[in-house]
């Protein structure tokens, strides 16, 4: 049964959205008539990935929240585990969903399903919701007969990808508001406190030593300059976000950040944590390993490791172990490749690749909390020696006044 987005006024006269299943739009207006509601408008959600605007004043394919991809992804693997067929399963779950944009999707894919399309063929409508990792885990999960334990693994795999981002932007947090904080109060001082300071040597004639000149230079380029150093920073942050949607800068970009000491080896642990992970869920849903490379090398945020992948997987396909194709690439680091081996002989590869993944994530915590012990004391030590700079700069005249009066 086909679902339809509505609005309608209530006895109020306000507004009010949802959306209701129903075979013909004459049908969803009787039943908003039941309820004491005046349809302004209805219109089929359409099984196709497109925005459907005008009253209705959201779109389709605006994504959804991580959290929200796996409580629907668990959900729906708990009904399945259940026994309920796949079509009730869905409805149950856009039941529960409180989001009319989010059940609108749910209530699609439902509708895909009994046209008679797969699961999966379903998702594919929706490829900015459903990457490619999940339709593919999805369909292998509908093949092999193991949807619901598909899902499950699907689940727990975004909330882990949720809760380390979490983790990375509170663990930010801090030291973004301090980094703010401390260019404002510099800015501040040499915006306003050292010219009123530094006016009252003008009248006395002295000869200002190095240290006042340098920072009587810096406020004058800080009160003269400063809506043109912001104009410069705004135009080089559009100029580098429009270049690294070049495919070569941005791959020549990714891979000098590879080779930045401390940068690049949280870039490459993050990366490659993702593309263990991805690989492990993938091959233990029964995905083909050529598939699964080159699935997992999609996945990759990094221009430069995802052609590694790339090359990789070719040379997978020429009869290389996966080991030894990695290793070719020079970018994965000795100990995963050395588990990778281990489980290519053992038989045991989708246990290695997830043990590779969890020691790659806790390696990327210890990093970044680090990383942020280090970087909290050098800035504060940054922003005193700063201010200690300001504070004698502006004391030396008068010491050098003091001694001449003497």
């Amino acid at each position: 049964m086909p679902a339809f987005q509505y609005t309608a006024l209530n006895e109020k006269g306000r507004q009010q959205r949802g959306v209701l299943e129903a075979d013909t739009p004459r049908q969803i207006r009787k039943q908003l008539r039941d309820l004491g509601l005046m349809a302004v408008n209805v219109e089929a959600v359409s099984s196709k990935e497109k925005s459907i605007q005008g009253n209705t004043g959201f779109k389709l394919n605006h994504k959804i929240s991580v959290a929200e991809l796996a409580l629907v992804t668990r959900q729906l693997a708990t009904l399945i585990q259940a026994g309920l067929p796949l079509d009730e399963a869905l409805s149950a779950v856009a039941q529960q969903c409180d989001k009319a944009r989010l059940k609108s999707v749910v209530l699609a894919i439902r509708g895909g399903v009994m046209e008679g399309k797969t699961l999966a063929d379903s998702f594919a409508d929706y490829p900015h919701i459903f990457d490619s990792l999940y339709r593919s885990m999805v369909a292998a999960g509908e093949t092999s007969g193991s949807l619901g334990e598909v899902l499950i693994r699907l689940a727990d795999y975004t909330e882990k990808r949720h809760a380390i981002r979490q983790k990375t932007q509170i663990a930010l947090l801090y030291p973004t508001i301090l980094s703010f904080v401390a260019i404002a109060v510099v800015a501040g001082l040499l915006a306003f406190v050292v010219p009123n300071v530094v006016a009252q040597f003008a009248t006395a004639g002295q000869t200002l030593p190095t240290a006042t000149l340098i920072l009587i230079a810096m406020s004058d380029f800080v009160r003269n300059f400063w809506l043109i150093a912001l104009i410069i920073i705004i135009a080089i942050t559009v100029i580098l976000k429009w270049a690294l949607k070049k495919d070569g800068f941005k791959y020549v970009f990714d891979k000098q950040l590879l080779a930045l000491p401390a940068i690049g080896k949280v870039i490459l642990g993050v990366n490659t944590a993702r593309f263990s992970r991805t690989l492990s869920i993938l091959t233990s849903s029964g995905v083909p390993l050529l598939d699964a490379l080159m699935i997992s090398g999609r996945v990759l945020n990094n221009d430069c490791l995802r052609a590694a992948v790339a090359d990789a997987a070719n040379h997978v396909k020429e009869g290389s172990s996966l080991n030894r194709a990695l290793a070719e690439t020079g970018y994965f680091p000795p100990m995963m490749l050395h588990m990778i081996a281990n489980g290519e002989k053992s038989g045991e590869l989708d246990d290695m690749l997830e043990r590779i993944a969890d020691n790659q994530d806790r390696e990327f915590e210890m990093l970044v909390a680090m990383a942020l012990g280090i970087f909290e004391p050098v800035l504060i030590l940054a922003m005193g020696g700063v201010v200690l700079f300001i504070v004698i700069a502006i004391l030396l005249p008068i010491f050098e006044l003091n001694t001449l009066v003497g």
